[in-house]
């Protein structure tokens, strides 16, 4: 059984239903945002009731709007006008069908279609002493009793509102063979290279998964390969006014070996990324999250190729370096680093199937 998630305004003459606050991303479409808003008529005074839906990027406390600046970004909006109805008689949803039943006649249902090309809910990581609300993405739906829907000279009191904020997420599609990178590098004072080659078992991970990673190097030079790193960076894209990429190492082991010159080595090593490990990290990219719930790492942003989008988008990648020291007089001043990246997917697994519709509700 699933909740049902309600917030009333303060004047009680209206009051927000949603079935869900998670709305699924599938790529190529995106699920409907469909809800119900519960009107009292006797309490509008000759106004109407309307509800949007909108994806902001927020970059500053909502404490400093009350010295004018304003620190929140709306990347995508839309407005409905749910009361007076205007549309007469639309296709209701399963949802609002049963929600419907428990409110009555005073309830009015709305929906909405997000573009494909919006951002998912991410959250930049706060650090130690920060305070307030995260940066990032977030989703708002929230009704208003006004006048007009898009007046900028109408005052809307806070009591003619509710709102509830929502998600929107992505989920791992179907897991396939893993990439494969390779590389050939040639030293100083020396005519034969290093070979290396790395690869992932599979394209996908979930999130608290160890990753993996199948590593072979064809050692043809002098040198002797001493010490192999595994690293996992977070690539952020936000894409705003302009774009700007910000790059966190998310987890790094170190793992101590001994190939020698003109052999060759074989070896799989795992690397798990958690967002516990990098608690003091700030501007690290979460998903993003409903009040004080656990989260995880920002999973990777599926898009469209030919299709633009604002706001933070996710990558990662991991990077195999092979850290060779040279012999002789020389020693370490002609040692150097091999090092090869494979893109890297970290997701969530798509959950079971809710089917069931519970009409109970809770204020959110």
């Amino acid at each position: 059984m699933s909740k049902v998630f309600k917030k009333t305004s303060g004047n009680g003459n209206i009051a927000l239903y949603l079935g869900r606050r998670d709305f699924v991303d599938h790529v190529d479409s995106v699920d409907i945002v469909d809800g119900i808003v519960k009107v009292d008529p006797s309490g509008l005074d000759g106004r109407k009731v309307f509800v949007y839906l909108a994806c902001a990027f927020r970059y500053g406390s909502e404490d400093l709007d009350v010295i004018g600046l304003s620190f929140r970004r709306d990347i995508w909006m839309k407005k409905v006008q749910v009361y007076p109805p205007t549309n007469g008689t639309s296709t209701k949803t399963p949802m609002q069908e049963s929600l419907l039943r428990k409110v009555g006649e005073q309830g009015c249902p709305f929906s909405f279609q997000m573009p494909t090309n919006l951002p998912c809910s991410v959250s930049l990581h706060p650090g130690p002493s920060d305070s307030g609300k995260a940066c990032g993405v977030d989703f708002e739906v929230k009704a208003y009793i006004a006048k007009e829907a898009s007046n900028p000279d109408e005052v809307i009191e806070k009591k003619d509102t509710c709102r509830l904020m929502i998600r929107k997420i992505q989920f791992a599609p179907t897991n396939k063979a893993g990439p494969k990178a390779e590389i050939s590098k040639q030293f100083m004072m020396s005519d034969k290279p290093i070979h290396l080659e790395a690869s992932l078992e599979k394209e996908i991970y979930y999130h608290g998964d160890p990753i993996t990673v199948l590593v072979k190097i064809n050692n043809e030079t002098s040198k002797t390969i001493k010490k192999v790193k595994l690293s996992v960076d977070q690539i952020a894209s936000v894409v705003l006014y302009s774009s700007d990429t910000y790059t966190k190492e998310v987890c790094a082991e170190e793992f101590a070996e001994n190939i020698t010159a003109n052999s060759t080595f074989e070896k799989s090593f795992q690397i798990t990324p958690l967002l516990s490990n990098n608690k003091e990290k700030r501007g690290l990219a979460v998903d993003g999250k409903l009040k004080d719930e656990d989260t995880n790492l920002a999973s990777t942003t599926l898009s469209q190729a030919d299709k633009e989008m604002q706001g933070i988008i996710i990558h990662y990648k991991v990077k195999v370096t092979v850290t060779a020291s040279g012999g002789g007089l020389l020693g370490g001043l002609t040692g150097s680093d091999v090092v090869v990246e494979l893109p890297l997917t970290l997701m969530s697994p798509k959950p079971a199937e809710v089917t069931d519709v519970s009409v109970d509700a809770v204020e959110a």
